[in-house]
């Protein structure tokens, strides 16, 4: 991390950058509808705001430049690679791309963009027969697109940490949650008995529930929500 020139003020990267991951995700979610879009648009606020600061203006390096000085003397941080804050804060001082924050960071956001085409694909072919989506990624949780757009994000968390973007990450889940529960109300009314037995067996956003275990917003104690564009 001895870079000696700023890496910042680069705002056609920040444009490229954005552009490239925005147009991905609509190329794998297919946006449709107004509450497609408005998923989509939220998930693009994050990643301008993301590219933003990697590339335009540090402005979390300079909101925390007094601390870091201080606690890591002899960094440059205005230097890229420096940017990689988790990577620095845990003593991984050699190139943070190779580093197990930005390792994983990668997963997350592979992962996540193969979970969303996965997905688009199952709900592509339910909605052109007319039918429930309970196949390949909507077996394991009802929201796997909601899923993923957090994953995704999750993963640029690990690999460029910000003020902003740390701040938009839970306004952004909440947003999401309430745009699932929306969509379920829509399927239920649409799909009746056969979306209750569904929601009751298939957890919403967790995987790792037990498949036959009732769900809250299904049962009675809360909202009866929608599965994806259903």
């Amino acid at each position: 991390m001895t870079e000696s020139s700023p890496a910042y003020g680069l705002w056609s990267l920040v444009a490229i950058n954005s552009a490239v991951f925005i147009v991905f995700a609509a190329s794998f979610f297919k946006p449709r509808s107004s509450r497609d879009w408005r998923t989509l648009g939220m998930f693009s606020a994050f990643i301008v705001a993301l590219f933003a600061e990697m590339y335009g203006f540090p402005l979390t390096i300079y909101l925390l430049s007094g601390w870091l000085a201080t606690r890591f003397p002899g960094v440059d941080f205005l230097a890229h690679d420096a940017g990689h804050l988790l990577e620095v804060m845990f003593g991984w001082r050699a190139n943070p791309h190779f580093g197990p924050f930005h390792i994983v960071s990668n997963i997350l956001i592979a992962g996540g963009f193969w979970l969303l085409a996965s997905a688009w694909k199952v709900l592509y072919a339910a909605q052109a027969a007319g039918t429930l989506a309970t196949t390949g990624p909507y077996a394991h949780l009802r929201h796997p697109q909601y899923a993923a757009f957090v994953v995704i994000m999750a993963g640029f968390l690990l690999q460029w940490p910000t003020v902003i973007t740390l701040a938009m990450f839970p306004v952004l889940v909440v947003a999401y949650v309430r745009l699932a529960r929306d969509e379920e109300r829509t399927a239920a009314a649409t799909f009746g008995s056969e979306w209750q037995q569904y929601a009751q067996q298939t957890p919403a956003f967790f995987p790792l529930r037990t498949r036959h275990h009732p769900d809250p917003i299904a049962d009675g104690r809360g909202d009866h929500s929608s599965g994806e564009r259903s």
